[in-house]
């Protein structure tokens, strides 16, 4: 007994299958290219994008429930950016605190929060120094209440004025919402 191979033609179902294949084909073959080219969703994050010419090392503070949280350090090079909170955010008032590493220098406010040297999640912003902590000056970043933020860093062209040595007020509470 011999047997010749089946064919599509000997076939009617398999010439089915044959047929419904070749068609899929060219679909199949842009598939990778479509999925390149389909619209992803908005990410909603805080960003922060570094524009000097220095290294920088980030520090954040926000509202986390009922009580304040800083955490940091991020590193971000120049000229570069970074996620610092990802999804959508929760409050309207964030607090950065940067330091120039290659510069010196910093961009910081009057808005004081717990940090250290070493990387740190920090609950709480009173008592800094009896609790074994730095106490640093952050500046205020009101997102107005957006899903998603970014902030720039940029280098200052001249010396700002010196302000004078006044205890700032604590930072202020976010309005609650109807």
């Amino acid at each position: 007994m011999t047997s010749e191979p089946s064919s599509s033609t000997s076939n009617p179902a398999a010439g089915r299958l044959h047929r419904a294949a070749r068609a899929l084909l060219p679909a199949l073959a842009l598939a990778p290219f479509l999925a390149v080219l389909a619209p992803e969703p908005a990410a909603a994050d805080f960003r922060l994008c570094n524009r000097s010419t220095s290294r920088v090392g980030i520090a954040l503070g926000y509202k986390d429930g009922n009580s304040w949280s800083t955490e940091g350090w991020w590193n971000i090079g120049a000229n570069s950016c970074e996620t610092l909170l990802r999804g959508d955010l929760v409050a309207r008032y964030y607090y950065v605190y940067a330091i120039d590493y290659d510069l010196g220098g910093e961009w910081a406010g009057k808005a004081f929060m717990c940090t250290r040297e070493k990387e740190f999640t920090i609950r709480g912003i009173e008592d800094c120094l009896a609790r074994g902590y730095d106490r640093t000056g952050f500046f205020e970043v009101d997102t107005h209440e957006q899903k998603s933020w970014t902030v720039q860093l940029t280098e200052q062209k001249q010396p700002a004025a010196a302000a004078p040595l006044t205890a700032p007020p604590m930072p202020p509470t976010p309005p609650k919402r109807p």
